[in-house]
């Protein structure tokens, strides 16, 4: 990855209604952090921090910061965007070292059409948008471009399968599926699908509850002055052998 001249300023302004004023002006404010140095409060001008994103493949830009004409060689950690308008509200920059190696995400990019959507009727499947490489600062690659032209229906490409650019190491599961073709799902699938998802029935939870009162009531000790049991229950609770317990109760004449 080729670093980028971009300008920035010390900025003495921290509060919030200052950094409203600032951005009013045209400016964005920013900081940058290192192992090496203290976070340093930045302010850049919006139009090139705009342009520069524009014409990158993604927001992993390697910079060469001039601040006060000294330069530091940094990487952009985060930009914040506004919720609405898209505009950048700020940036974190992180300072490294061009001969240590650094590790970061980047975005995987498709090319071609894939055998088994032109021919086969498939549908291709971008299941990880980003993988995790380690390299040089200036051996980073801004994204990872993928051939998908001979990927048949049913086949996949795994992290394995992915050639590194010279220099840049790419990590994680091999055997994890980046990019596949698989058939359009039926409405029946789609339907099962949704029906294995679905909530716990009303009835279920109500069963539940239930068990947990009557094991509730069974655990409760008596209290003074409840009525006694039925005799039938009496009956059976006696014990065995005992015969004035167990005989019947005569009617006197």
């Amino acid at each position: 990855m080729k670093s980028v001249l971009l300008n920035a300023f010390g900025r003495s302004q921290i509060g919030r209604g200052e950094v409203k004023k600032l951005r009013t002006a045209g400016r964005v404010p920013a900081t940058i952090y290192g192992r090496q140095t203290k976070p340093l409060n930045l302010e850049l001008v919006g139009k090139e921090l705009e342009d520069l994103i524009h014409h990158s493949h993604s927001e992993n830009i390697l910079v060469d910061l001039a601040v006060d004409q000294a330069k530091h060689l940094a990487l952009v950690q985060e930009v914040q965007h506004h919720p609405l308008s898209g505009k950048v509200l700020h940036v974190d920059f992180h300072e490294v070292s061009p001969t240590e190696k650094v590790t970061i995400m980047v975005p995987v990019e498709s090319i071609g059409e894939a055998a088994g959507v032109k021919t086969g009727g498939g549908v291709l499947e971008h299941v990880l948008h980003k993988i995790k490489v380690r390299a040089l600062p200036g051996d980073l690659p801004e994204q990872i471009v993928v051939d998908v032209s001979a990927l048949e229906v049913g086949k996949s490409i795994h992290l394995g399968d992915l050639k590194a650019p010279v220099g840049v190491e790419i990590l994680g599961d091999k055997k994890v599926t980046v990019i596949s073709v698989a058939m359009p799902k039926t409405e029946a699938e789609v339907a099962a699908e949704t029906a294995e998802g679905a909530a716990p029935a009303a009835g279920d939870v109500e069963m539940t509850k239930e068990k947990k009162e009557e094991g509730t009531a069974g655990a409760a000790p008596a209290k003074a002055g409840d009525k006694a049991a039925p005799a039938k229950a009496d009956a059976k609770a006696a014990p065995a052998g005992d015969k004035k317990a167990a005989a019947p109760v005569e009617k006197k004449k």
